[in-house]
């Protein structure tokens, strides 16, 4: 088997005790931004995986936008990435 050269990490051992790869983030090409996927790239960059600069990059995000998935799962957990929950979570 042959791996492809990344900078960085290949894998993360996360908190709770599971393993978190690079096959683990999602496709470069999402267009479809569901609260797993957000979770996911908010993970990989708080736990190393990837670069902060990276995640932007790769992603096509903002700082904003990034910001605010950060923050969402800081303040109130990945259920306030949720479309659907986003006035729930909205600060007034």
């Amino acid at each position: 088997m042959y791996l492809k050269k990344v900078d960085g990490l290949r894998a993360v051992t996360l908190p709770d005790g599971s393993v978190m790869t690079r096959a683990d983030l999602p496709n470069p090409d999402t267009r479809r931004w569901v609260a797993s996927r957000k979770a996911a790239v908010v993970r990989g960059v708080l736990y190393g995986l990837i670069s902060r600069e990276e995640a932007l990059k790769r992603y096509s995000l903002s700082e904003e936008e990034f910001h605010e998935w950060l923050q969402a799962i800081t303040e109130h957990g990945e259920m306030a990435l949720k479309a659907t929950a986003v006035q729930k979570y909205r600060q007034l």
